[in-house]
């Protein structure tokens, strides 16, 4: 089975952490700390997500150094939807 990641923070998703669309339903492409009701939860630019991201990502990887996320999500980010160009 192929990893999911939410297309706005690139947390990796399951059933427990899918946003919401505007009619309640999951939301498969987003998690729900950026998007709930139809909507996403925070209006940042990508730079600005990666920053907010950095701490998190560092906690959750034993050794990751914040240059090492910040250059990791530096690359990937772009591939995501909410910020392809």
């Amino acid at each position: 089975m192929e990893m999911k990641f939410c297309q706005s923070c690139a947390m990796p998703m399951n059933d427990e952490v899918l946003g919401t669309n505007k009619d309640g339903t999951a939301n498969e492409d987003y998690c729900k700390y950026c998007y709930a009701g139809g909507a996403f939860t925070a209006d940042c630019t990508m730079e600005e997500m990666i920053e907010f991201c950095v701490l998190h990502m560092v906690s959750a990887n034993e050794g990751m150094s914040q240059e090492t996320a910040r250059s990791q999500m530096t690359q990937f980010f772009p591939q995501l939807m909410r910020w392809k160009k």
